[in-house]
């Protein structure tokens, strides 16, 4: 049968094919981890971000509008 080693070469393609998708699945689940934790961090951050810019609004407001002048001599 000449058509006996085209059938091993099809299936050894489709076998390497199968562990390929199965390493980028693995991979793209790992990323899939990574996205989502730097998701967390970054929302973090942005909500620490807020937080200081409500306190440095605060402690603006309550400086006075214009310093008083020192007298020089």
């Amino acid at each position: 049968m000449p058509y006996h080693p085209i059938l091993e070469q099809v299936a050894e393609r489709v076998e390497r094919l199968l562990l390929r998708h199965e390493e980028l699945q693995r991979t793209n689940a790992l990323l899939s981890e990574q996205v989502e934790a730097l998701t967390q961090e970054r929302n973090s951050l942005k909500s620490r971000l807020s937080a200081a810019r409500a306190r440095v609004d605060a402690l603006l407001e309550r400086l006075p509008e214009s310093l008083p002048e020192k007298d020089t001599p």
